[in-house]
């Protein structure tokens, strides 16, 4: 009997050893974390659906501050120079929202899919959102 145990004690040791290091490391994890802002965007994904070439492309992703600091969005980078970003150079302070606003050129017909990629210093600082549709061209008809 003494020999099982013996034999088993070992793997035991190895067990308890590696799960309180992950239990540290995910604590560890959080608490870098806890003094940084969280995006919590109401939607990752705008789709146009179908639209009429030329149309208005302007859209908008809305989100909130759920961290505990401020949000500073440094940069917003576009998959192509067919989408312009706009957004605020002011902190976005926990429990306020924030636009980020895209505007698609909708000069060229056919489907469409494209990212926009956040830079901050949020938990996630390169945060992707994305925009898709289908310009058709329009109709001459009176």
């Amino acid at each position: 009997m003494k020999t099982s145990i013996i034999k088993t004690t070992p793997s035991l040791i190895i067990l308890f050893t590696l799960l309180a290091f992950s239990f540290t490391t995910g604590v560890q994890a959080q608490m870098a974390n806890a003094d940084k802002g969280v995006f919590q965007f109401d939607m990752e994904e705008i789709d146009y659906g179908t639209i009429q070439q030329n149309d208005n492309g302007v859209r908008k992703f809305t989100f909130t501050n759920r961290g505990r600091a401020p949000i500073l969005i440094s940069k917003v980078n576009t998959s192509c120079g067919c989408t312009v970003p706009s957004f605020s150079k002011e902190a976005v302070l926990p429990g306020e929202r924030g636009i980020i606003e895209v505007k698609y050129s909708a000069k060229k017909t056919g489907r469409f899919s494209k990212s926009i990629t956040v830079i901050s210093n949020a938990d996630e600082p390169m945060k992707t959102l994305k925009i898709k549709g289908n310009v058709v061209a329009k109709s001459n008809s009176l």
